[in-house]
């Protein structure tokens, strides 16, 4: 009884682990997310250091046992500052990429569904939107809203509305040609139900995959909005903020850049790398 039970349960684990090894790069990826979901929930459990105290007489200490990152030029250790910036970085990301998603797919829908005026009106919005550069419109946004990390993370999300809608219009329209949507039709199943039990469950599956995808990219825009001054002023630990922060030593301390920004690269890659084998497999 045992072995009949651990055999099955054996052979699974060891086919998990055979799938790991043929794809070392996205496991790599699933790490460096994890770490840096770790970094942004329990921050105090990777480092010991205060993102904003500092130590004068250690400034601008190189990468060491000591300073994994280094100093600035405060004195203030930089992983720790990384670490802690985790946090307000990707929490503007998340609440833009759900205020993208939330918002684009309610507007595709009811373009996709309620088709003729509202369709017509919903799709040209959206066009204009999509010709406009999403990190130039974001500015624009965050330049009425006022400066801050909540109003990036508004304005980021705003900005993808057009591409969750596009999707989402046309997965609906995709799903409400198939046949048992017309046979649900035909038993008389109100057009609320159609589209609660039928359309929006099968047509989100390509919208989450863009949600995915879409981490990536607002992961950058929230940073590159920080980097340029319009989020978290200092001395906030904010991703983008810390890279802006080593731009006028980079020739002589290019490690409080570039180490910041190695990490702000390893999440973003990390990210569409775990997006692109979610459409392969899904898709």
């Amino acid at each position: 009884m045992t072995a009949t039970v651990l055999a099955p349960t054996r052979s699974g684990a060891l086919r998990r682990l055979g799938e790991a090894a043929r794809r070392p790069g996205l496991v790599l990826a699933w790490v460096i997310v994890l770490v840096a979901l770790g970094w942004a929930l329990f921050p105090s459990l990777f480092t010991s250091y205060s993102p904003y105290a500092g130590d004068p007489d250690a400034s601008f200490a190189p990468p060491g046992a000591e300073h994994w990152f280094g100093t600035d030029r405060l004195g203030r250790d930089l992983f720790a500052r990384t670490v802690h910036g985790a946090g307000t970085t990707l929490t503007a990301t998340l609440f833009a990429v759900l205020i993208g998603f939330g918002a684009g797919s309610l507007l595709g829908l009811v373009a996709g569904f309620a088709r003729g005026w509202a369709d017509t009106a919903i799709m040209r919005v959206v066009d204009v939107f999509l010709a406009i550069p999403n990190l130039l419109l974001a500015m624009v946004i965050v330049s009425v809203l006022g400066y801050a990390t909540d109003n990036i993370a508004l304005a980021v999300g705003i900005s993808s509305i057009a591409s969750f809608a596009r999707v989402m219009r046309a997965e609906v329209l995709s799903v409400a040609s198939r046949d048992y949507v017309r046979a649900a039709y035909g038993l008389g199943v109100r057009r609320l139900g159609v589209v609660v039990r039928h359309i929006v469950p099968n047509s989100l599956s390509s919208v989450l995959a863009l949600a995915a995808l879409e981490i990536g990219s607002a992961i950058l825009s929230v940073a590159g909005l920080g980097f340029l001054g319009y989020g978290a002023p200092p001395p906030e630990p904010e991703w983008g903020l810390l890279v802006a922060e080593g731009r006028d030593f980079v020739a002589v301390h290019p490690w409080i850049s570039l180490l910041p920004g190695a990490a702000l690269a390893a999440v973003v890659l990390a990210t569409h790398r775990i997006s692109t084998s979610l459409r392969k497999d899904h898709g």
